[in-house]
């Protein structure tokens, strides 16, 4: 007599793509209906523009007229590495963007550090260390040229009143790129100061009532408590700062337009005064690809140390 095993009710092999149900389908057709319509402005107005710009930056369109465009290669990145004018715009914007991001950081830590206290008239200082948020960059600009104005400024009265003389703060070559930057850090720190304080509220109290019992002062539990737990948002907020500092245009653009003899000429400025000035679209534009370059390798940069931190916290 012979007896056959039972068929096994349940199958070892699973297909290894499972097909969608018309439900999952009608699904998916739903969300890409949905995001559809916020994507294409986004398509339009950045990604289509992008990918010209990057296009022209191989060409030698100009805004002259009559001008024909001619497809060069890599021309205008040969003659780039050459431009004395264009490296130092990039040095520059290195120590403008570098200031700006440091300083914010920590006047807005002293900041979110009191507005994280017991402080009297709490929301009233929050929504006036808010206003600089409020101000649209050009707005800033302008008001601050008026706060600079050697002759009627309210800084130069005020310096003249104590019996100090008065400085053309825009226009003198040692004091222009200070100036400015003294600006970047005024209307950069509302945001930081908010991102900051987001991080410090979601610190544990029984750290830093732990840590008090051990006998840490305030200065021992900001180092070894709030420091160490803010580290994530600092390095975050220090890496978009700086590169948001680094694409900035208008401010410095209405405060000095690059003056005075280009000591405050950013590579966004100087690639603006390029194209839209000496006319020369294409090598304009291979400028700018430089600019995505550099700024997708600091992008990079941040992402890899960010995973590898991840990994480790997961390990």
């Amino acid at each position: 007599m012979t007896t056959t095993a039972p068929r096994s009710t349940t199958s070892t092999a699973t297909p290894a793509v499972r097909r969608l149900g018309p439900r999952a389908r009608a699904e998916r057709r739903e969300a890409v209906a949905l995001v559809g319509p916020a994507l294409l402005p986004i398509i339009i107005f950045s990604v289509i523009p992008l990918a010209a710009g990057v296009a022209l930056g191989f060409t030698n369109a100009t805004l002259r007229r009559n001008a024909e465009i001619e497809f060069i290669g890599f021309g205008n990145f040969i003659e780039l590495l050459g431009d004395q004018r264009f490296w130092g715009s990039f040095g520059i914007g290195i120590v403008w963007a570098g200031s700006v991001a440091l300083l914010t950081l920590l006047s807005a830590t002293g900041l979110a550090l009191l507005l994280n206290s017991d402080l009297r008239l709490k929301p009233l200082t929050r929504v006036l260390a808010l206003i600089p948020w409020a101000m649209p960059p050009v707005v800033i600009a302008i008001v601050w040229r008026m706060i600079y104005n050697p002759n009627s400024g309210p800084l130069n009265g005020f310096l003249e009143s104590i019996g100090l003389q008065g400085v053309n703060w825009l226009g003198n070559f040692e004091t222009a790129l200070p100036a400015v930057i003294l600006v970047g850090v005024w209307s950069g720190i509302p945001q930081t100061t908010v991102l900051l304080l987001a991080g410090m509220q979601s610190i544990a109290p029984e750290l830093h009532e732990a840590a008090a019992v051990d006998g840490a002062g305030a200065l021992r539990r900001f180092w070894h408590v709030t420091l160490p737990a803010l580290r994530p948002v600092i390095i975050a907020v220090t890496t978009l700062d700086f590169i948001w500092q680094f694409n900035s245009f208008g401010l410095v653009y209405v405060l000095t337009e690059g003056g005075p003899g280009g000591r405050t000429m950013i590579p966004p400025l100087f690639t603006y005064l390029e194209a839209f000035r000496n006319r020369e679209i294409g090598y304009a534009s291979a400028m700018g690809d430089v600019l995505v370059i550099a700024i997708l390798l600091i992008l990079s940069v941040y992402l890899i140390a960010r995973f590898r931190q991840a990994k480790g916290q997961s390990a």
